[in-house]
C-alpha cells in the first residue's frame, strides 16, 4: 500500500458504439453514450491508476461513485475517462474523475475504492451465496 500516493493517474478510452447507447442498456431512449457506460469507463480509469501497484493477492473494489453526466456523446465519438488519486485513508482510495469526449467535458465527480484481500473477499461471496 506504500506505493499508492496522491497524484497517481489512470485513463481509459472507448469509441461510442451502438452497444454503448442509452437505448441498448436500458437507461434512456436517445442513441447517445449511456451513463452506465460512462461510469464503467471511469471505474476502468481508476483501476488503471492503482491496480498494478497493489501487492499480490490484493485488489480494489468500487464503493462510491458520485458523478454528473452533463453532455451527450454521439455514436462514433471517442470518450476518455481519467482518474486521479487524491488521497489514501487506510484501505480507502479517493479519486477525482473526469470524462471527456472529443468536444467537451461530459461528466465529472468523485470515486472511492477500498483495497481488499482477494481470497477473503471471495470467501465472503461464497458464504453469502450459500457455498
Amino acid at each position: 500500500m506504500d506505493t499508492l500516493k496522491p497524484g497517481l493517474t489512470g485513463s481509459a478510452e472507448l469509441v461510442v458504439g451502438t452497444n454503448d447507447t442509452a437505448p441498448r442498456v436500458g437507461s434512456g431512449r436517445i442513441a447517445v453514450l449511456a451513463t452506465p457506460i460512462m461510469i464503467n469507463l471511469i471505474e476502468e480509469a481508476a483501476l488503471e491508476a492503482v491496480e498494478h501497484l497493489l501487492p499480490e493477492g490484493m485488489q480494489s473494489l468500487g464503493t462510491l461513485l458520485e458523478v454528473s453526466h452533463i453532455a451527450p456523446t454521439p455514436i462514433g465519438m471517442r470518450v476518455t475517462a481519467t482518474a486521479e488519486l487524491e488521497r489514501v485513508e487506510g484501505r480507502s482510495l479517493h479519486f477525482r474523475v473526469v470524462a471527456r469526449d472529443e468536444t467537451e467535458v461530459i461528466g465529472e465527480g468523485r470515486h472511492e475504492r477500498v483495497v481488499v484481500t482477494a481470497a477473503n473477499f471471495a470467501q465472503r461471496v461464497a458464504t453469502k451465496a450459500g457455498g
